[in-house]
């Protein structure tokens, strides 16, 4: 005779509570990294952080490069052109100055390649950096230097008087403002908030 098993037996099921979170299909939601401040940077290793300098250096060096080259192939035209026979002494003495000029900016904004090329494999990016961010700031100073010569000669064609001269002037006062005055006061803000965090 067989035995049934106990009826209360047969029905007792064992029942975990599920809980999903998430919809079907979905990869659980990783969890909440907490927040970091905007102004902390991640740690980086000297050579990361070298790396990082060379590659905005290079960044910064094309698009300066873009510009005194399209510049300085223009000024080199203007001598071919029927209109520089008409040009008095001065207008002379500025475009030979401005030319000059751009041929220096070209020389310092184009120079960091140049070194980058020879030190190369040397482990010497370190005095590379320094050296490309000082030619940097020389060339600048050329660049706003050309660009000034360059609307000097232009605005005295087209604009009579001592006009031109004053806004060459107003155009040189805008760069020295864009190009140094903000960077500096920038960074001399910087520098004032790092001060106060660190004090205690």
């Amino acid at each position: 005779m067989d035995v049934l098993p106990n009826q209360e037996d047969a029905m007792t099921v064992t029942e975990e509570p599920t809980r999903r979170t998430d919809p079907p299909g979905r990869a659980p939601a990783a969890p909440a990294s907490p927040a970091v401040p905007l102004d902390d940077e991640p740690p980086e290793t000297p050579r990361e952080r070298v790396n990082r300098r060379w590659n905005e250096t290079l960044q910064e060096t094309r698009v300066a490069q873009t510009g005194v080259q399209i510049l300085f192939g223009f000024l080199l035209s203007v001598a071919f052109t029927p209109l520089f026979r008409d040009l008095d002494v001065f207008d002379r003495v500025v475009y030979t100055i401005t030319v000059v000029l751009g041929a220096s900016a070209t020389g310092a904004l184009i120079a960091p390649v140049s070194i980058h090329r020879f030190l190369s494999g040397q482990r010497m990016k370190d005095d590379l950096i320094r050296a490309a961010g000082r030619l940097m700031v020389c060339g600048m100073v050329l660049l706003s230097l050309t660009i000034c010569g360059t609307l000097l000669l232009i605005l005295r064609v087209v604009v009579p008087g001592l006009l031109a001269e004053s806004l060459v002037g107003g155009v040189m006062l805008w760069f020295a403002l864009c190009w140094y005055a903000l960077p500096l006061w920038l960074r001399r803000r910087s520098a004032r908030r790092t001060g106060e965090r660190r004090r205690p």
